[in-house]
């Protein structure tokens, strides 16, 4: 099984909920990307961009994300010697700014109902 069979097939293990795309490399490459996607019918919903890296022996992992849309921005990005801590990571970034963003809306909310 080639590196690039072996990288989709533990990408749709992780995250089965993305169609993947692993792209095409040089033979004997140290570097692989692989896109997954989202969608609903034309509308794209959610992108994750995961590179998986050899050198040396050791592997390492980066995964980014964007939201809705195609040509959406990559938001947040995190890196890992695996592809679980890596997405999990990735997933953990997004629940602390949530919460950061809840509490701020919390206080403009009390605010606003302050005489």
């Amino acid at each position: 099984m080639s590196a690039a069979a072996e990288f989709r097939a533990k990408l749709a293990k992780i995250m089965p909920g993305y169609d993947w795309t692993v792209h095409k490399v040089a033979k004997g490459a140290t570097k692989l990307v692989a896109t997954g996607t989202q969608s609903s019918g034309f509308n794209r919903l959610s992108t994750l961009e995961v590179t998986w890296d050899s050198r040396n022996g050791i592997e390492w992992y980066v995964a980014r994300s964007a939201g809705y849309g195609r040509r959406a921005p990559w938001l947040c990005s995190n890196g890992d010697v695996t592809l679980a801590r890596c997405i999990r990571g990735l997933q953990d970034q997004y629940k602390s700014h949530a919460a950061t963003y809840a509490a701020h809306e919390r206080a403009l909310q009390v605010g606003r109902g302050a005489a």
